[in-house]
C-alpha cells in the first residue's frame, strides 16, 4: 500500500452511484468505506446511531474525533462518502489533509434528480437482480431541479477550489465508469493498492430505472422546454468565485411596470406579500438565470431593484412555523433527539398553546444560534440564514437599489416606484403580517438577538414593541 494516502473521501450526491462504488471498494481486503459518516440524519447508514464506537450525540457535539478515528487506521485504507448537505464542520479538515485521497463522483444532474424523485416515490433505494423494480414516473418541477442543481454546482466548485488552493488532485469518476473494471482497477492502483491486479465492480446491485427519460417523466415536453432556459456553458466557470451563499437569482421576480422593478426576496421574509403586490402592478416574470436576468436588465433601462428585510425575531418565528407545519418529519425528529428542541409528537403540533409555543420557540432560537455559529451538523438553511449573509450573496450578482423594511414597506416602496416611473396608489396591500403578542417577551427578544447579533448590528434592529 502506498504511503501517499492513508484514507479517502468520496465526494458525491444522492443517486450518483456512490453505493455501488462503496460496495466495489469494500470487496477489497483492508479497504473500508464507512458510508455517509457525516450525514446529519444517520451514522454511515440508515437506522444507525453509532459508528466506530462514537454515538450521534458525540458526533453532534464535536465531529473531529470521529474523523480522526475513521482516517487513522495504520495498515488499512479507510474512507467515507461526503455530500453537499453533510456536516460542514469537517469539510476544511478533509480538504487540508493531503493524506486523504479525494474521489469526485458525478452524474448527469438531471438523471440524478429524476432517480432521486423516483426513489422517494417508490421508497426503493437499491435493487439486486432478485428484486423487481417498482414502476413509477415523476412530475418534473423546474424550480426544484434548479435549486438542486445550484446546490450541487456550488459544492463541486467549492471542492475544486479547495483542491486548487492546496495543490492537490482528485480522481474524477462519472456514473458510467462504475461498472468498468479497468477504471475501478485504475482507481484502486491510484489509491496505492497495486497488489490487486484487477478489481471487478460489485455485482450485488443493478440499475433501477434503465428506461428513457421520456418514460420516467410525465411532463417530459414541459421539462424539455424548461431546460432550454439553462446556460450549461457557464456552470463550470462562474462558481469558482461564488461565495458559500450564492445570489439565488432563480428566486428573483421582475414586473413590467414603469421602467421595471426587480424583487430580490430574502427567504423567510414577506415574499408572498410582495409577489402579490407586484402582480397588481403588471406582468411578473420569474425563474431567471443569471444570463436571462442580465438580458432583462438590458431591455429595461431605468429599472430598479429592491429587497425587503424582516425583523430577525419574526423571521425566526416564520422558520419555526415552517418546521412545525412543512418540514419533513425526519427534521422534527432530529430537533427532538439531537438539537434540544423538545417538540411534541407531530399529531399534537397544531394544538400548541401560546405558552408552549413560546417555550419551544425559545429552544428553537437556541438551536439557530448554534447553527449560525457552525456548531451543528445541519447546514444553514436559507430560510433562517443571517440576512446580512443573504445580501452578501445577492451582491455577487447585483446590489439592490433599495433595502426596504417590512414594517414600512409602503413608504419605502413609494419612493422606489416613483424613481422607476410607476405612479398611482402603490401602498394598497402592503401592511405587514400581524404577529403573536407573546413574541414581545423579553426572553425571546434576547434569544433572537443572541442568534442574529450580526443582523441587529448591521441593520440597526431593535427589540419589537
Amino acid at each position: 500500500m502506498s504511503d501517499a494516502f492513508r484514507s479517502f473521501v468520496i465526494f458525491a450526491e444522492m443517486r450518483t452511484g456512490s453505493n455501488l462504488l462503496e460496495a466495489t471498494l469494500n470487496a477489497v481486503k483492508r479497504v473500508t468505506c464507512f458510508g455517509e459518516a457525516f450525514n446529519p440524519y444517520m451514522m454511515g447508514w440508515p437506522d444507525k446511531d453509532e459508528l466506530q464506537g462514537i454515538t450521534r450525540a458525540e458526533r453532534e457535539a464535536d465531529p473531529m474525533p470521529l474523523l480522526r478515528k475513521l482516517t487513522d487506521k495504520p495498515g488499512h485504507l479507510p474512507g467515507f462518502r461526503y455530500f453537499h448537505d453533510h456536516d460542514p464542520r469537517v469539510f476544511d479538515a478533509i480538504m487540508q489533509d493531503r493524506a486523504c485521497a479525494k474521489i469526485v463522483l458525478t452524474r448527469n444532474p438531471l438523471d440524478s434528480y429524476v432517480s432521486t424523485r423516483l426513489a422517494w416515490e417508490t421508497n426503493q433505494w437499491k435493487l439486486n437482480e432478485t428484486e423487481t423494480p417498482i414502476p413509477a414516473a415523476i412530475t418534473y418541477d423546474g424550480a426544484e431541479f434548479r435549486q438542486m442543481l445550484s446546490a450541487i454546482e456550488e459544492f463541486q466548485l467549492r471542492v475544486m477550489h479547495g483542491l486548487q488552493a492546496t495543490g492537490q488532485t482528485a480522481f474524477w469518476l462519472g456514473y458510467e465508469d462504475l461498472r468498468d473494471a479497468e477504471v475501478m482497477t485504475g482507481l484502486l492502483h491510484w489509491l496505492g493498492r497495486r497488489d490487486v491486479q484487477r478489481l471487478e465492480p460489485a455485482s450485488d446491485q443493478v440499475p433501477q430505472n434503465p428506461r428513457e427519460l421520456a418514460q420516467k417523466v410525465r411532463n417530459f415536453p414541459r421539462m424539455e422546454k424548461d431546460l432550454q432556459q439553462l446556460d450549461p456553458f457557464q456552470l463550470r466557470r462562474i462558481p469558482n468565485f461564488e461565495p458559500r451563499r450564492g445570489p439565488a437569482v432563480p428566486s428573483f421576480l421582475a414586473v413590467e411596470a414603469g421602467a421595471g422593478l426587480i424583487h430580490m426576496p430574502v427567504k423567510g421574509g414577506p415574499a408572498d406579500l410582495v409577489a402579490g403586490w407586484m402582480r397588481d402592478l403588471g406582468a411578473v416574470s420569474g425563474d431567471f438565470t443569471q444570463s436571462s436576468l442580465r438580458q432583462w436588465k438590458r431591455d429595461h433601462p431605468g429599472h430598479r431593484s429592491f429587497t425587503v428585510l424582516r425583523h430577525p425575531l419574526y423571521r425566526a418565528w416564520d422558520a419555526f412555523l415552517h418546521l412545525l407545519a412543512a418540514a419533513r418529519p425526519e427534521m422534527r425528529q432530529l430537533m427532538r433527539e439531537v438539537h434540544r428542541v423538545p417538540l411534541p409528537e407531530d399529531e399534537a403540533l397544531m394544538d400548541l398553546s401560546d405558552q408552549d409555543s413560546a417555550r419551544l420557540f425559545h429552544d428553537f432560537l437556541g438551536f439557530l444560534r448554534r447553527n449560525l455559529n457552525g456548531q451543528t451538523t445541519l447546514p444553514t438553511h436559507p430560510g433562517w440564514a443571517s440576512q446580512s449573509e443573504v445580501l452578501a450573496g445577492f451582491a455577487r450578482f447585483a446590489v439592490p437599489d433599495l433595502i426596504a423594511r417590512e414594517d414600512r414597506l409602503a413608504e419605502d416602496l413609494a419612493a422606489l416606484c416613483a424613481s422607476a416611473g410607476i405612479v398611482g396608489d402603490i401602498a394598497a396591500g402592503l401592511a405587514p403580517e400581524p404577529q403573536p403578542d407573546f413574541l414581545r417577551d423579553p426572553k425571546l427578544a434576547a434569544a433572537a438577538r443572541a442568534a442574529y447579533l450580526r443582523d441587529y448590528i448591521a441593520f440597526g434592529f431593535d427589540d419589537p414593541r
